[in-house]
């Protein structure tokens, strides 16, 4: 159970980094990346806002409305300064444009326009955390093959067992040179059934979330300590 009194030490490496660019859109794998106070840099500064939703707590385009938006990849023309570098979205068909082109706006639907967020815009806290053995264990439950990109993780972590990032709630990790304080489970909405690749809705996945484990899949949580983080890094618990 979440907060459950452990040791401290080493509890897994992490093995894949994500960065999103664009809410919403495609990750991109990372080998590295340097953490600050608003999350890993460059992650999710820019969204797509639905004009009728303005007045929302939840104005964004995202894969609900708009399930293959997982296919349109972001990509930054500058790595050495992500949080300010221009950055080009490759469409599903193969067409490239500025994040800012009005064409990309007007692909994505009538009444859409972009937002810029210095800070990027977060639906909990600016990391979220999930293992590998809680994916695959989640696969075994539901009968199928589960791609992580479901679960849009900044971090993904070999751990000693399934689920064992539940028991890190309330405790800080290091990672690499950076300090990340683990709040909360993540609770999971319908963005989980839709395949990274087709964009086909699978119910089976968030049903056997919502059955076995709460709804609740990884972990939210927010630096205390901005650093660098590269994959194969030692994840280690501290209290």
């Amino acid at each position: 159970m979440p907060g459950v009194s452990m040791p401290a030490g080493e509890v897994g490496r992490v093995v894949a980094l994500w960065r999103y660019p664009v809410k919403s859109m495609a990750g991109q794998a990372l080998d590295a990346a340097d953490v600050g106070w608003h999350g890993i840099a460059g992650d999710r500064r820019w969204a797509f806002v639905q004009e009728r939703l303005v007045r929302s707590d939840f104005p964004w385009l995202t894969m609900r409305e708009r399930s293959d938006l997982g296919r349109y990849r972001p990509a930054l023309a500058d790595e050495s300064r992500p949080d300010r570098s221009e950055t080009v979205v490759r469409t599903p068909s193969g067409e490239e444009l500025d994040i800012a082109d009005p064409a990309l706006a007007a692909e994505l639907g009538g009444g859409i326009r972009l937002m810029r967020l210095n800070r990027g815009t977060f639906d909990i806290a600016p990391l979220s955390l999930i293992s590998v053995q809680t994916i695959e264990a989640l696969g075994g439950m539901a009968g199928i093959a589960v791609d992580q990109r479901r679960f849009r993780p900044n971090l993904v972590v070999d751990a000693a067992s399934p689920f064992a990032e539940d028991d890190w709630v309330g405790a800080t990790l290091r990672l690499g040179d950076a300090r990340m304080r683990v709040d909360q489970r993540d609770e999971r909405c319908v963005m989980v059934n839709i395949d990274p690749d087709t964009s086909v809705r699978d119910p089976r996945v968030l049903r056997t979330i919502a059955q076995q484990r709460g709804a609740c899949l990884g972990v939210y949580g927010a630096p205390v300590e901005p650093g660098r983080v590269a994959v194969g890094d030692p994840v280690v618990l501290e209290r």
